[in-house]
């Protein structure tokens, strides 16, 4: 049976999820899970809760845990990818992007693109392992910034990849509930980059919902912070998007203020409320991590039996139809060899995608809508000049990346850009050695 390795399994809230995922399949319940993290106390909380799921429904599921991460691929015929490296880098990049109204993002802009600096490198070494190891396997991505990494993996490696996100899965439960009909009854086909895929096709009961879901935004209310859709945070940024460009976009109003230049203006703070966004307080999600933590521990040593609930990530999906051949359709990052012709070949593009015993066959989507093909394009050029910059440890091309950043452009002069990035350069030393 299959062999399944998560790298990163540390990550308790998500490694939970997708063990819970794969286990809800019951013919994947005789597989083996290979829980790999460095961190060895937070490895041991997942695998933990992962022994005792597998106890409490009498699986045969084989769980194995280590921190050596070439014993873990050893054989491998998945390989699932939710690693953060750099944490306290992060915090400190983000305070020098706020002090100049950048804050949110791990995707693309400033923040995106030391998070793939930090992030790619390892991960190609996770793949090259992987030619060696398990050649065959895999590669399931869930880390960002999703297209910088899925971009370096497909130039620089030999492993079948492919990034996953819920983006997809997330909005088409709000539109569902932003236009009020059960969620079984609408359809979708999207299709753009990652966090910036479009519903080309938004259909409830095979009839174009598009109509319905402009009515709908006409009135404010229907969007801005709703308690039952897009998390209860107000829609607002993603509504201006619509009523402008005409398709509704995947990622959260919050990031998709960050990868445009038109909602964060330097000394507007009118805008932020207007635009209802937040600012961003590590704070409260360090405090959030500490509870979580001590909550699934004290859940694993009590009586509580842990619910058997597919949560919708594409993961498991895509094992299970590889398995089983029974086929299935998801939304996923893969290379653009054709599929998007109005995007840059070879880049990284989000489409709809068949899997079934065969694997993962990406879907012919075409030309998207001029419009939207021309906001893709301005993060798209920022994604080609980090990949080259991060592989090739290139600070002239990491600069040219971030100074192509459509909001950092709206902000900062190329010297003030400049600065910013040898701030960034200089608080995350350790992971950005031999830069020339």
């Amino acid at each position: 049976m299959a062999k399944i390795v998560l790298i990163g399994a540390g990550s308790h809230k998500f490694a939970r999820r997708l063990i819970t995922d794969i286990l809800s399949y019951t013919e994947l319940r005789d597989c083996t899970i290979t829980l790999m993290d460095i961190d060895k106390e937070r490895l041991e909380l997942t695998a933990s809760f992962a022994r005792k799921f597998v106890t409490q429904n009498r699986f045969n599921t084989k769980i194995e845990a280590t921190t050596n991460r070439r014993e873990a691929l050893e054989g491998a015929n998945y390989v699932i990818n939710t690693i953060l490296v750099g944490g306290e880098t992060s915090k400190i990049n983000r305070e020098i992007t706020t002090k100049r109204w950048i804050n949110e993002g791990d995707t693309v802009g400033p923040l995106g693109v030391f998070y793939g600096s930090r992030h790619v490198p390892v991960i190609l070494d996770i793949c090259h392992d992987m030619e060696e190891l398990c050649p065959d396997a895999w590669f399931l991505n869930y880390a960002n910034p999703m297209a910088i990494i899925c971009w370096a993996v497909s130039d620089y490696t030999r492993i079948k990849n492919v990034g996953l996100c819920h983006s997809v899965q997330h909005t088409s439960s709000d539109l569902a509930k932003y236009i009020g009909v059960p969620y079984e009854e609408i359809s979708y086909w999207v299709a753009g980059i990652n966090h910036m895929a479009w519903f080309l096709e938004f259909k409830w009961r095979g009839e174009n919902a598009y109509p319905l879901l402009t009515q709908k935004f006409n009135n404010s209310a229907n969007y801005e912070g709703r308690p039952d859709a897009h998390y209860g945070y107000p829609d607002v940024v993603r509504a201006e998007i619509f009523k402008a460009f005409g398709y509704f976009v995947t990622e959260s109003s919050l990031h998709m203020s960050t990868y445009v230049p038109y909602f964060r203006k330097m000394n507007r703070p009118e805008l932020f409320t207007k635009y209802k966004i937040r600012i961003y307080d590590p704070k409260p999600k360090e405090n959030e991590k500490i509870n979580q933590d001590e909550e699934l521990r004290q859940l694993v040593n009590s009586d509580y039996q842990f619910p058997i609930i597919h949560s919708g990530e594409y993961g498991s999906i895509i094992i299970h139809s590889i398995e089983t051949g029974i086929p299935a359709r998801i939304n996923a990052n893969v290379k653009n060899k054709g599929l998007i012709t109005n995007l840059l070949e070879g880049s990284c593009v989000e489409v709809p995608c068949l899997v079934d015993k065969k694997g993962i066959t990406p879907c012919y989507v075409g030309n998207l809508p001029p419009q939207v093909a021309a906001l893709n394009r301005t993060n798209i050029n920022v994604q080609e000049m980090a990949v080259r910059g991060i592989v090739e440890k290139d600070k002239n091309k990491i600069l040219q990346s971030i100074l192509l950043d459509p909001l950092t452009g709206s902000l900062l002069t190329i010297d003030e850009t400049r600065e910013m990035v040898n701030e960034l350069f200089k608080a995350g030393a350790e992971y950005v050695k031999g830069y020339k």
